[in-house]
């Protein structure tokens, strides 16, 4: 077994039951969720999306708000002027050209105003069951602490995750990065004296080295 498959082997024993924190009902509401998920945390795109979604979780519903209505939904979400201007252009594009149904292939997601690469990837893998593996925050920096990826730029490393990790795995792996960023591998103080990935980590054994 190479340093790859022990890496995900140890990943997948961690966390079995990985799946996305974002609550939603159909694959429109995770499409307006990942967007609003963009620098924010799950918990609280969550707790927006529960009023929200409660009269506007349909294309339909969603456009009976103007933007500057959205924008007072989703005001603690961050960005959200950008955020409620790319989910009504979604709608408009879901409702007009797809017949008011979120598309399932990559190249229609992709097609969607405001929607791109990541949020897309989700969507294809999460609603649709496609093989994605979409770069978050938390895929970037563990998959290139570990050495799954060396990458500078979020699609290099998918890119590079798509060449290392198995087809059949992008979707779970993406999930098992996720938990372990959120839960171990954080940003500033990563628990590594924790870690049972540790004597397979490249950010660890470097920094085990230099004293």
């Amino acid at each position: 077994m190479n340093t790859y498959e022990k890496v995900l082997a140890e990943l997948e024993r961690l966390y079995p039951d990985a799946r996305p924190a974002l609550r939603y009902r159909s694959a429109y509401e995770l499409l307006v969720a990942v967007i609003l998920s963009a620098q924010c945390t799950d918990e609280r795109v969550n707790r927006v999306t529960e009023i929200l979604f409660r009269e506007h979780g349909t294309p339909e519903g969603m456009l009976r708000l103007s933007q500057e209505e959205l924008e007072k939904y989703i005001f603690s979400c961050g960005l959200y002027r950008s955020k409620a201007a790319h989910i009504l252009s979604a709608t408009r594009d879901i409702v007009e050209r797809f017949g008011g149904e979120v598309p399932s292939d990559m190249k229609r997601l992709r097609s969607l105003a405001g929607v791109g690469q990541k949020t897309a990837n989700v969507v294809y893998s999460v609603a649709f069951g496609g093989d994605a593996i979409a770069v978050d925050t938390h895929v970037f920096r563990v998959s290139n602490r570990l050495g799954l990826a060396h990458a500078e730029t979020p699609p290099k490393t998918e890119e590079q995750l798509k060449a290392a990790i198995p087809q059949e795995d992008w979707s779970k792996a993406h999930h098992w990065l996720i938990y372990h960023g959120r839960q171990v591998c954080h940003s500033q103080k990563p628990d590594c004296a924790n870690c049972t990935l540790a004597p397979d980590c490249e950010y660890f054994l470097k920094r085990h080295s230099e004293g």
